[in-house]
């Protein structure tokens, strides 16, 4: 056997055992009944003790911000517990405007919890905008919506509850992108979500090594006080965030119930997509340069760290690597047991494939949505190209990042969650 082949084996099994323990994390809540209980939303809520915080970060979201500042009202909890700052960049004319003329038509309504904070000093991100609202800010537990952003008008409720009985000093609640049927990789893409949230963090927060999620994340004045807020320059502040507070070993709860999860959108583009991966391979990237997850104390925790840090990477060997396994099964002349042990990466593809496909289907169910066969039977059909994709950007991340070009690629969004839910899709 020469050499190519010999390594061409190794990296076949090393990609089956990644594709397993994969597979483990996605299905870890559904292992065990009474797990999955533990992590759901309290089901009886305290009177409201914690007064909140909410940042909404925004940048060029003319569409979407006032719908998002009206649904962040309609959350259930008492107005003088709550302050809501939208933050901008000055130059964000368009959404400065839209935020002006929202805010104006709520003082005529006599609502004053809402204001709107500016700023034009660099870096021009997201991170820096937090923590600039950081500093205005006074409530006893600061969370972040973004500018799409649907949260559950109960959501409050649920995190004073949840803070109350368990002293958590974080709390991340569920995200759920929802628009399944609006492009070739929606559905694949609302997976990675249902199964990151519902299942995967939990272990993580078992584990004592958790990347927080991007918003819906609750945090303590005080906590975030101690941390000097967020990393001012990191790509993904959320996970930097996440690494840094199970360094200090805090108490990080994970809760998720299917009907009280902030619901999103998925990218409008496959291009808008890759660039979202980018940003975010980039930023795991540069969490694992950073290297704070050394001082973790445990050496699995610190397996973890490196494994879901550089998570990205292996999609990139994974896609790349797949078209290979499947010439070799098919056109390498070679003995049967390497020809099988080439052909496991495909095999644990297919089982991936088969659970996600079970895994729209509870999807679609749990949040009342009507089933689109198409999605469901062309999931097997996109799920090399979206691979391919996710492989595009994490080498993308790389480029970028040995290049020094950290610049923040936005997201557009336009509120195909929302539309989604005006105008549900009829079966097929």
């Amino acid at each position: 056997m020469d050499i190519l082949i010999i390594c061409l084996v190794v990296l076949s099994l090393a990609l089956a055992v990644q594709a397993g323990y994969t597979l483990y994390l996605m299905l870890y809540t559904w292992n065990d009944k009474h797990l999955a209980d533990d992590y759901r939303s309290p089901r009886e809520y305290h009177d409201p003790f914690y007064s909140f915080t909410i940042l909404l970060p925004a940048k060029n979201e003319e569409e979407v911000i006032q719908g998002t500042i009206d649904r962040i009202l309609q959350i259930d909890y008492p107005p003088d517990m709550v302050e809501i700052f939208v933050i901008l960049q000055e130059v964000d004319t368009g959404t400065i405007e839209q935020v002006q003329i929202k805010l104006a038509e709520l003082e005529a309504r006599g609502i004053n919890n809402v204001r709107m904070i500016t700023f034009n000093d660099p870096p021009f991100n997201k991170p820096h905008g937090l923590n600039i609202g950081l500093r205005q800010s006074s409530n006893d537990i600061v969370t972040i919506f973004d500018a799409e952003d649907e949260p559950h008008r109960e959501i409050l409720h649920i995190i004073n509850t949840t803070v109350i009985n368990t002293e958590a000093s974080v709390v991340q609640s569920g995200v759920q992108l929802m628009n399944y049927q609006s492009n070739w990789f929606s559905a694949l893409n609302v997976l990675e979500y249902y199964f990151w949230f519902k299942s995967r963090l939990h272990f993580h927060s078992k584990a004592g090594m958790i990347p927080l999620g991007g918003n819906t994340v609750f945090v303590t004045r005080e906590l975030l006080e101690r941390l000097g807020g967020w990393g001012d320059h990191m790509l993904t502040e959320d996970a930097d965030l996440g690494i840094r507070c199970s360094l200090m070993g805090e108490k990080i709860k994970v809760i998720y119930s299917d009907e009280h999860v902030t619901q999103e959108e998925t990218p409008t583009s496959i291009t808008q997509f890759v660039k979202q991966r980018t940003r975010w391979s980039q930023g795991f990237l540069e969490i694992l340069i950073k290297g704070d997850w050394k001082q973790l104390p445990t050496f699995y925790q610190r397996f973890l760290a490196v494994y879901t840090l550089g998570f990205p990477f292996f999609q990139a060997v994974t896609g790349i690597y797949f078209p290979i396994s499947i010439y070799m099964m098919f056109f390498s002349r070679t003995d049967p047991v390497t020809a099988l042990l080439l052909a496991v990466p495909f095999y644990m593809v297919i089982a991936c494939t088969i659970f996600q496909m079970v895994g729209l289907k509870y999807f679609i169910k749990s949040h009342n949505l009507k089933l689109k066969r198409r999605a469901l039977y062309l999931m097997p059909l996109f799920y090399f190209p979206y691979q391919w994709a996710l492989s595009f950007a994490a080498i993308r991340a790389v480029f970028r990042h040995v290049t020094g070009q950290n610049n923040w690629e936005k997201t557009k969004h336009v509120g195909a969650h929302r539309q989604a839910a005006a105008a549900p899709s009829a079966s097929k």
